[in-house]
């Protein structure tokens, strides 16, 4: 497959190093698109319908390519969706209200073909268990300046890793790419052989 064909419409570099490490060639085009949630939206129609966007925003943008590939993170804990703080006040109110307990970890993911116009998309959960965080923790942790990008504050592949003490179900989706279901999506719409 060339690298005109896949198109990460993402400039993440975590899900950048994942679609890599798996061997597939592609090429980065993010999409700027509104990130604000629709009033009385649920959390799965919203990480699908930002995917979606995404993947044809860039599809819009891009003279080449034909699979597009879009991708939404966030974090659910006790019915609150975390997307990126805002500031440093708002990373420690997240830290501390996922500290001890059990919260998901939702991406949904949509593979737009530009050639036939079809999308496949899909949302996948995983649930995280944090220990109980002291404040020191949390305030050297927001002074490396990691928490800033990343949904719900932190990075389970960073210095967030110590923090977290098992996860039930895929470890890619909590980094920003559900990786195993991407790519079987990728098979199925021909991206792959």
């Amino acid at each position: 497959m060339t690298t005109e064909l896949i198109v990460l419409a993402s400039a993440s570099p975590r899900r950048s190093e994942l679609l890599e490490s798996a061997g597939i060639t592609f090429r980065v085009a993010p999409a700027d698109i509104n990130e604000d949630a629709l009033p009385e939206e649920e959390p799965i129609d919203y990480v699908l319908r930002l995917a979606e966007g995404k993947a044809r925003a860039s599809a819009e943008n891009e003279s080449s390519g034909r699979f597009f590939v879009g991708a939404d993170t966030i974090v659910l804990c006790d019915g609150e969706i975390m997307g990126k703080p805002k500031d440093r006040a708002d990373a420690e109110r997240m830290l501390r209200k996922l500290s001890g307990v059990a919260h998901e970890v939702v991406t949904g993911f949509a593979l737009y073909d530009k050639e036939r116009k079809g999308v496949v998309r899909e949302a996948i959960r995983t649930k995280v268990f944090f220990k109980q965080l002291r404040e020191e923790e949390i305030q050297s942790y927001i002074d490396t300046g990691c928490p800033f990008d990343k949904a719900g504050a932190y990075a389970i592949q960073g210095g967030a890793a110590h923090m977290v003490q098992k996860i039930d179900g895929s470890y890619t989706n909590v980094v920003g790419l559900p990786l195993c279901e991407v790519v079987a999506a990728l098979r199925v719409m021909g991206a792959l052989p």
